[in-house]
């Protein structure tokens, strides 16, 4: 494991956010795009789990063939009515990440992919 954070999910730690994954992705040798990418995948991750109700969030970073990220909510209900908004950051992640698994669990939702950084 290379880092984990916990926090109280909402929009206003987005910035905060974003600037650790900024970090993280420094520390394993990504370029400027990848890290961008990076960015835009665990904040389109916080925003689905922000969807689903979820009221807290964490982040685990790993090393695994580039950066392996897991990303967990809790306190989610029932998953809202799918949006447009919703559909968008799917098709984000699916298009710029390796070994896209989201599920929901029993206390929120879980989502987890690979991140090669090429």
């Amino acid at each position: 494991m290379l880092l984990t954070m916990e926090f109280p999910l909402g929009r206003e730690i987005m910035t905060t956010v974003r600037l650790a994954v900024g970090g993280v992705c420094s520390l394993v040798g990504f370029g400027l795009d990848a890290c961008e990418d990076c960015k835009v995948c665990v904040t389109e991750s916080l925003l689905l789990l922000l969807h689903a109700g979820c009221g807290r969030a964490k982040i685990v970073f790993s090393r695994e063939d580039g950066l392996k990220i897991e990303i967990s909510g809790e306190g989610g209900g029932v998953p809202a009515e799918k949006t447009t908004e919703e559909e968008i950051s799917v098709a984000l992640l699916t298009a710029l990440v390796d070994d896209l698994v989201t599920e929901h669990t029993e206390n929120g939702a879980r989502i987890s992919f690979g991140f090669k950084g090429l």
